[in-house]
């Protein structure tokens, strides 16, 4: 009997071993596990780069939020210490630091929020006990007229200021007991107002005047104003017809029985036929030469339309002009002493066309106005001249002339133009300037309803003035007139900043 074999299969060679099918189909299987395997791992390549996209806008997403959360904390840090700078709480007033560099720069941009450097003013305390002194004798030059026809002017319409010829200029500076100076309001020229205002002025003897062009501002009613003083001042707001639209269409404006029109305290005098172009030069008129547009006036304190009158101004006629003698007062500039830093300072800052303001400054400079050193009589050839205290003596409106001659021949920055009168007339005139702390303790400063700019202050060469037709048609023509020297060797002295908000 056969054997049986255990655990062995019989073989034909003529079908496949199991061996064989498994071997076929575990190459197939192989076959199939091989081409799965490449679909698998392209899935696996485009889902991770769909991961990694994924991420990437995860992070830029991640950034930005954090960026912009960091900016909104910045500037809600930056809101609470304005803020604080501004409080009068006395807690939050105390945690704002004065001298940062964020208050610096944006100070320096005139957008800041910086506190004043405010100090005490030593006023008189009370306006009822203030003595009224006798006017001050007009000793240099006693007796002041003024040029209202150029006989070379044949037009019709005559300049405001005049053609005033260099000669002309150079006369007006040296001083003689009777003089005749070119003054503005030439005859026919602009700058008219109506009979009912003429009528209304020539009672004013003490003087408070502002004055509102272009409609910029509108009135801000002065404080802590006593009894007597507005018995005995005329509160005066100079207005051309634009501003009194505006001023018509934002705040209560009442009419007297005569015809006068008021807002508050402040009588608006209505000027017509406004004599420039250029709305700075028009508000130089009732600034400069408040004693040709209110003739009959011995005081007069101007302030900007800008601003808050906070002190009683028979306090500060007594702290300014009475107590030291003076027939004259201005602040000390915030930043600059030197006209030539006043100068470099609107350049950078756009106020007036650069070629035509190094032009001004470069006459100045021939003409022999060194840049402020300590050895000057004075703290400073810049003023702030947005407040000026003054008796009408005949030095005092001939120095206002002068300083309006030089506004209407030049530029229109008039800081730049007082020292230099300042200059020329020596120790004629008998000012005082006293310390800006003090300054900005007179007002609160209001910001304009908006901001002034002309095309001209952005010119950076004279061709682009002609080109663009940007040059003024009916002010500053001093400045296209031929200068009886040559200056193209005159370099301007160097300027070192002594602000860094200057």
């Amino acid at each position: 009997m056969p054997r049986r074999s255990r655990g062995r299969h019989s073989t034909d060679p003529t079908r496949p071993s199991q061996s064989g099918a498994a071997s076929v189909s575990l190459f197939g299987s192989e076959g199939s596990v091989t081409g799965g395997g490449g679909s698998a791992e392209a899935a696996l390549k485009a889902e991770a780069a769909t991961m990694r996209l994924v991420w990437r806008r995860g992070v830029v997403r991640l950034v930005l939020v954090s960026a912009i959360a960091w900016a909104m904390l910045v500037l809600l840090a930056l809101a609470f210490h304005l803020w604080s700078c501004n409080s009068s709480v006395a807690f939050l007033s105390a945690l704002c630091k004065k001298d940062s560099k964020v208050l610096n720069v944006l100070d320096s941009m005139g957008l800041s929020s910086k506190p004043l450097h405010r100090c005490q003013i030593p006023v008189a305390d009370d306006p009822n006990a203030v003595a009224i002194p006798k006017r001050t004798p007009n000793t240099i030059v006693k007796k002041l007229s003024y040029i209202t026809v150029d006989k070379q002017d044949k037009d019709p319409s005559p300049l405001f200021g005049g053609r005033q010829s260099w000669k002309q200029r150079e006369e007006s500076f040296k001083l003689n007991s009777t003089m005749k100076v070119h003054c503005g309001f030439m005859k026919n020229s602009g700058a008219d107002m109506v009979s009912i205002d003429v009528k209304y002025i020539q009672k004013c003897k003490f003087v408070v005047a502002s004055g509102i062009f272009d409609g910029y501002d509108i009135p801000h009613q002065p404080s802590n104003i006593s009894r007597r003083s507005q018995k005995l001042f005329c509160f005066l707001m100079v207005v051309d017809e634009v501003s009194l639209d505006f001023i018509e269409k934002n705040t209560t404006v009442k009419i007297d029985s005569a015809g006068g029109k008021w807002v508050g305290i402040w009588r608006l005098i209505i000027v017509h036929r406004l004599p420039f172009d250029e709305p700075r030069r028009n508000g130089k008129i009732p600034k400069i030469l408040t004693h040709r547009l209110f003739p009959q006036a011995w005081y007069s304190i101007w302030i900007d339309g800008k601003m808050e009158l906070i002190v009683d101004p028979l306090l500060i006629l007594e702290r300014y002009l009475w107590r030291g003698k003076y027939t004259f007062a201005v602040a000390v500039h915030k930043h600059h002493r030197s006209i030539y830093e006043e100068g470099d300072a609107i350049k950078r800052r756009k106020r007036y066309a650069r070629p035509l303001v190094d032009l001004q400054m470069k006459m100045y400079y021939y003409e022999g106005m060194e840049p402020w050193s300590p050895k000057k009589k004075i703290p400073s050839d810049v003023p702030e001249g947005a407040v000026l205290i003054r008796e009408h003596t005949t030095m005092t409106d001939l120095f206002s002339c002068l300083w309006f001659n030089e506004v209407n021949l030049f530029t229109p920055r008039d800081q730049i133009s007082f020292g230099y009168v300042v200059h020329r007339l020596g120790d004629a005139l008998k000012f005082f300037m006293f310390p800006n702390c003090e300054y900005n303790s007179l007002f609160i400063l209001h910001r304009h309803t908006r901001e002034h700019s002309s095309k001209v202050e952005w010119a950076k060469t004279i061709d682009e003035i002609v080109k663009k037709g940007l040059k003024e048609s009916r002010g500053g023509l001093g400045l296209w007139t031929p200068y009886p020297a040559d200056l193209s060797s005159v370099e301007l002295p160097a300027v070192k900043r002594t602000s860094p908000a200057g």
